[in-house]
């Protein structure tokens, strides 16, 4: 029983992409480690699946609509591509199952994954309720700032494939703000840089775990029918008042996994 309600909360992911633009790839690891009881470096690298694919057929729509900017994508995404890579192939599995001791209670791996995932998420929904969007100030020109850049897709590697989630709500802000590109190219620009990341992300996993590849197929699947319910349905459902709404929900999400890590 409770695995249907696992797969109900992929169609939601989906959903709640279509509807809102993102945060919907938050839910994932958390569904598949509460629901379908995953290991929870297996969760973020199923996770990095589910985003990537979700995210190349969101790039693949705004690019028929020409909304995508493929030369900041590139600019943006080869750091961060090569920084997730990294960092699931190499750093993930370097770390130690045990990482140390409070007294008698053992801080391992799979928690400390988790706390971090739950702070990223108080973080998110913080955006979300604020629903505050950077905006490019007019008649400025595109000047990358390359070492910036840089450091910005290292950090956004590192996150990205720490908590297996795409990171829009790290990125459109840095594309309007350093990119000076308009909020809706930078949500069109931004879905091709997180497809690019997470499924490049996902490869560094291959050689590392075994892949139950029918149910990550099930499950992306699921999300992908979401995602065209999302959009139909945002035709008809106030998209910022759901945002605010969904905030709060993720909200109380990572405060639920904050306590349950640290009581459990």
């Amino acid at each position: 029983m409770i695995e249907i309600v696992g797969y109900i909360g992929a169609l939601l992911v989906g959903v709640i992409l279509g509807l809102i633009g993102g945060g919907g790839s938050i839910l994932t690891v958390p569904i598949m480690v509460y629901f379908f009881y995953l290991d929870p470096v297996v969760a973020t690298a199923y996770s990095l699946f589910v985003v990537g694919t979700t995210a190349l057929i969101g790039a693949v729509r705004n690019m028929f609509k020409k909304m995508v900017d493929f030369r900041t994508a590139i600019i943006f995404a080869t750091p961060a591509f090569i920084s997730v890579f990294i960092t699931r192939r190499y750093l993930i599995p370097a770390i130690p199952q045990t990482l140390f001791y409070v007294g008698d209670y053992a801080i391992t791996k799979g928690i400390a994954i988790m706390l971090f995932f739950s702070i990223v998420m108080v973080l998110v929904a913080i955006t979300m309720i604020r629903n505050k969007r950077p905006e490019p100030e007019a008649g400025i020109s595109v000047s990358y700032n390359y070492p910036i850049i840089v450091i910005q897709g290292i950090g956004l590697g590192l996150i990205t494939g720490a908590i297996g989630a795409g990171g829009g709500f790290l990125i459109i802000p840095v594309l309007v703000l350093l990119a000076k590109l308009p909020i809706k190219k930078a949500i069109a620009t931004s879905l091709l840089i997180i497809a690019i990341n997470s499924l490049i992300g996902f490869t560094g996993d291959i050689a590392t775990l075994e892949i139950d590849w029918p149910f990550l197929l099930s499950f992306t699947a699921l999300s992908i029918i979401g995602i065209f319910i999302g959009i139909r349905l945002n035709h008809f459902i106030n998209g910022k008042k759901l945002k605010q709404g969904f905030g709060w929900f993720v909200l109380l999400m990572g405060i639920y996994i904050i306590l349950n890590e640290i009581v459990n």
